[in-house]
């Protein structure tokens, strides 16, 4: 059975509109690859921009601001392209985070597991290749940063630089970024999609608990029903990307001018899916040490070194969880968050470790806006990030401990209708509705037995408490 339908929640949407926002990304590059010139030789701009003229710039700056201007439709492209990427990239944190909370990573999908963590990282660094391309203000910013933590690197911190960018920064860090952001990146994207479409169909995507459901048993759509679901997707997904890149402005790069490595943009930050990088560098204390004749910089060492412990407990959880519990069976039902408090709360802690790092990232934005000081603001965060991930684990522990004892009492004595009636002895007790067991199973998920009831039969009570 499990060969002929396919599950069907609109959870496991996730992946089917990264995949798709991702085609929508491909065809809109294609436009852009072929007025985009990847060349750092200054020339003089002479376009329809007037607030730019005579302003020198790199060719690879000129052909961006031709497409803006110039080439019908190109702008329409250019924030297609950006909002394509937002919407993948959130698509994709969704659903990792979806099969997280309900261990939709266990055996036989772990695999799965690596592989959409695969696209996150191989699309974080696709991300950032494609902002610097256009060589603007701000991507030259940011290129200056990542020049600062490659410097700070112990030891092979020069070479690695001049690896990137061609020699001293700013080099020709686009004839590197270039073909990685158009041919090797979406290759390799396009590989991990591949992989793990095979390994959806070969295991089928794991389905809530419920009433008919076992480990055996799908209860869901035909794999027609399923495709032309999916094609209607595929058409709203465009759709959006279209009207948002039609409706709302993003990366102006006119406004920001070309990159210069004397100056730095102000009001600029990296893109919200980078922004727990930079956020780590302003919380991390300006401490460093000298060892053997060299100055080693904490402020830059710790951020790296925490930002990559997260990413690898993230990665080898599965691995990690299976170990710790032992249990190595094959699963197709998923868990729900509150029936496994401890992993809920492991991943509200992660949340908040790296929500507090993102947040951190415009820690100079609040204190303007606010009209705070900057420095108490960052203060604020640091005791956050290292309060903040214990109390959500022992909060949200307890939170899901608390759901399982009150759904457990409504299974065992009913539902309360407000209706108090005396019993002959003169004491009063409000009457309780018994549960039928569709809402049995509502209530209790996983936590029960993981034994197929008929959606029709009735758990019997007695009608009071």
């Amino acid at each position: 059975m499990r060969a002929r339908v396919f599950p069907d929640h609109w959870s496991l949407l996730f992946g089917q509109i990264a995949f798709y926002s991702f085609v929508v990304i491909l065809l809109s590059g294609v436009v852009l690859t072929v007025f985009y010139e990847p060349s750092a030789d200054h020339v003089v701009y002479d376009g329809p921009y007037a607030p730019l003229h005579g302003v020198p710039m790199s060719r690879a700056l000129d052909s961006t601001m031709a497409i803006t201007f110039e080439v019908r439709g190109g702008l329409l492209m250019r924030q297609v392209h950006h909002w394509a990427t937002l919407i993948m990239m959130a698509a994709i944190t969704l659903h990792l985070l979806r099969l997280f909370f309900t261990a939709g990573f266990r055996r036989p999908r772990r695999l799965n597991w690596l592989v959409v963590f695969g696209l996150l990282v191989v699309t974080l660094g696709a991300g950032l290749t494609g902002t610097s391309l256009p060589d603007d203000m701000a991507s030259g910013t940011s290129l200056a940063v990542l020049d600062g933590v490659l410097q700070a690197t112990p030891f092979i911190g020069s070479e690695l630089s001049a690896l990137l960018f061609g020699g001293p920064f700013p080099g020709d860090v686009i004839a590197w970024f270039y073909p990685l952001h158009v041919v090797v990146l979406p290759a390799v994207l396009v590989a991990l999609f591949v992989i793990g479409a095979v390994l959806a169909l070969k295991h089928k995507p794991a389905q809530p608990a419920g009433p008919g459901r076992t480990e055996d048993t799908v209860v869901g759509r035909p794999a027609i029903v399923a495709a032309v679901k999916s094609f209607g997707l595929f058409c709203f997904v465009t759709a959006v990307s279209l009207l948002m890149a039609a409706t709302a402005t993003i990366n102006p790069v006119w406004l920001y001018g070309p990159a210069d490595p004397a100056n730095a943009s102000a009001g600029v930050g990296p893109a919200w899916y980078l922004a727990f990088l930079d956020g780590s560098l302003r919380l991390a204390p300006g401490w460093e040490f000298v060892w053997w004749g060299r100055t080693f910089s904490l402020a830059v060492l710790l951020p790296v070194a925490a930002c990559t412990l997260f990413l690898a407990l993230v990665a080898v959880y599965p691995f990690l969880e299976e170990r710790l519990t032992g249990d190595r069976r094959d699963h197709h039902l998923l868990e729900r968050p509150r029936d496994n408090p401890t992993r809920t709360g492991i991943g509200v802690a992660g949340i908040t470790f790296y929500g507090v790092l993102w947040a951190a990232a415009g820690a100079d934005t609040m204190a303007v806006f606010f009209q705070l000081s900057v420095n108490s603001l960052l203060h604020v965060f640091q005791v956050l990030l290292i309060l903040g991930p214990p109390a959500a684990f022992v909060i949200t522990r307890r939170l899901c401990t608390g759901l399982q004892e009150r759904n457990a009492g409504i299974v065992q004595h009913g539902i309360e209708t407000g209706q108090v009636i005396r019993l002959p002895d003169g004491g009063y007790v409000e009457k309780h509705r018994p549960v039928d067991a569709v809402r049995r199973w509502q209530l209790i998920g996983a936590s029960g037995e993981n034994r197929a009831i008929p959606p029709t039969s009735d758990v019997k009570h007695d009608g009071a408490a």
